[in-house]
């Protein structure tokens, strides 16, 4: 028989669904007793029980923070939960096991906004995974989270960890750009896996804009394909400097012959460009050898060699931290008990709790706010510093007032324009633009920062038209205002394919 004693105190009026933040949870075994306690700003709770001298020895001692275990699990299942319906085992049993879903009664927890706090010890940089579709680009990105947590640099993520949306689970194709992170002997990388159907290249943009360096996954099978030509143009649009190649698929390939082709063929694609083809990495390997932990030629010590690439052809980038605050937002969710939490790379400046910001973009006004707490990989930030990949939680901000493509700012620092004038490179039929000309008021879709938005070109007087392999000079109407400044890049798309590529020259104020 287990004892049971639970005290309730509550500092506000009890909520159903509370949340509890890991953070606050505590667990220890002391005296034959063990003890679970939990806080949050709507009330604490507490909770102790004997425990037989059979079941305390084999139980491991609770860590004094306890991030996902029993006291993480007590404490929610308290807080939504009446009293008659707790047992024992499920606050006492589960010390080692994760509070994720394995316990049916977790499920009504919503994500929390941190746990632990981040340790800034390595440079920190974001590099991701490009490509075409189904050639590896996740796998590649569980292999490394594999390979890197057997050497304890990592925490590993699973293919279905990564690819976690239930439409992507069923089309079994990567939709939305998601991050993780790692650690080599020299740095800390936060990594995007970037989707590679051409329906998602919008969010492969988004991914993109945030990187100081990529991974292009290729396979050594197929070859280069349309997404790998066009992800490659696309970094290079939005700064990306330097690519590693990984030849993915090796296991399949039985003629050598072809894979020194396909090597040749995507190093003359690099060169095209821009990018060094000839001094570029390639690493040849299987990703899925990799993850099954393969020691053989194309397994685990081709993960090995592809980070330590990383780490030396991709520079370290020179940040902008003495500049004001530029956070363009990616992403928006809401957390029950805590509010509104914008995503985004610290594109310059530096940003801490409690500091004043302005959201500007898409509405004629900014919106003022504060920085309430931030994070960066579920770990707590004291601050953000230009590279890092947060998320901010607004105080007093609603979900529907932040959209992606505004951006989070110093105050009085952003200015908001609809009309530029910029340079303009028209894409050639084979570097996968369009076949005929444009004219003005040619409306396509224009992508600036991570937002994307439609836009009318005009053409000067001089200027009838506009053809493919053309660099013009015109000027782009947005139809929302937008954070612009001098020299920022866009693109121009139109029915799923990137038709143009350009430079923010003059923004023009309205009349």
């Amino acid at each position: 028989m287990v004892g049971l004693n639970l005290v309730l105190r509550a500092s506000k009026p009890h909520t159903a669904g509370a949340f509890f933040s890991p953070s606050f949870c505590r667990a220890s075994i002391s005296n034959g007793k063990r003890t679970v306690s939990a806080s949050s700003p709507l009330c604490t709770v507490s909770l102790s029980s004997s425990v037989s001298a059979s079941a305390q020895s084999s139980a491991p001692a609770a860590p004094a923070a306890v991030s996902s275990g029993a006291a993480c699990a007590s404490a929610r299942l308290l807080a939504t939960a009446p009293v008659s319906s707790v047992s024992s085992s499920s606050l006492l049993g589960s010390a080692s096991r994760p509070c994720a879903s394995r316990c049916s009664p977790l499920r009504v927890a919503q994500r929390g906004f941190a746990v632990g706090v981040f340790q800034r010890t390595k440079p920190h940089l974001n590099i991701g995974t490009i490509g075409h579709v189904d050639h590896g680009k996740t796998t590649l990105t569980a292999a490394i989270t594999k390979v890197l947590a057997d050497m304890g640099q990592a925490d590993f993520k699973s293919y279905a960890e990564i690819d976690k949306s239930p439409e992507e689970q069923k089309r079994g194709i990567t939709i939305n750009a998601t991050h993780v992170e790692y650690e080599t002997a020299t740095r800390h990388y936060g990594h995007v896996d970037c989707p590679g159907h051409a329906d998602y290249v919008k969010n492969m943009i988004t991914g993109a804009a945030q990187m100081d360096g990529a991974i292009l996954v290729v396979s050594a099978y197929d070859g280069p394909m349309p997404q790998t030509r066009e992800h490659i143009l696309l970094s290079k649009q939005v700064g990306v400097p330097r690519l590693v190649v990984y030849l993915n698929k090796m296991d399949m390939v039985e003629d050598q012959e072809l894979v020194e082709l396909v090597e040749m063929e995507v190093r003359e694609l690099l060169s095209f460009y821009d990018f060094p083809g000839d001094e570029t990495p390639f690493v040849k390997g299987s990703a899925l050898k990799a993850l099954n932990g393969d020691t053989g030629d194309y397994g685990v010590k081709t993960i090995q060699e592809l980070m330590q690439a990383c780490d030396d052809f991709i520079p370290e980038p020179e940040r902008k931290a003495d500049l004001p605050l530029i956070i363009p937002v990616e992403s928006v969710l809401s957390i029950p008990g805590k509010g509104t939490v914008a995503t985004g790379r610290v594109e310059q400046g530096t940003a801490k709790p409690n500091e004043a910001i302005e959201i500007v973009g898409v509405r004629d006004k900014p919106l003022k706010a504060q920085i309430a707490a931030l994070e960066m990989f579920r770990k707590t930030l004291d601050d953000a510093q230009a590279g890092d990949q947060v998320g901010c939680l607004l105080k007093g901000i609603k979900k529907d007032d932040v959209k992606r493509g505004m951006v989070l700012g110093a105050p009085g620092y952003l200015k908001t324009f609809k009309k530029f004038e910029s340079d303009l490179y028209v894409l050639k039929e084979e570097e996968g633009g369009r076949k005929k000309p444009f004219f003005s008021h040619y409306r396509p879709q224009a992508f600036i920062r991570t937002g994307d938005m439609a836009c009318t070109i005009t053409l000067p007087e001089t200027t009838e038209m506009a053809m493919p392999g053309d660099r013009v000079t015109c000027t782009v109407e947005l139809l929302h205002p937008i954070a612009l400044h001098e020299g920022l890049r866009f693109a121009l798309r139109e029915g799923g394919r990137t038709v143009a590529s350009g430079i923010v020259t003059k923004p023009l104020a309205d009349k």
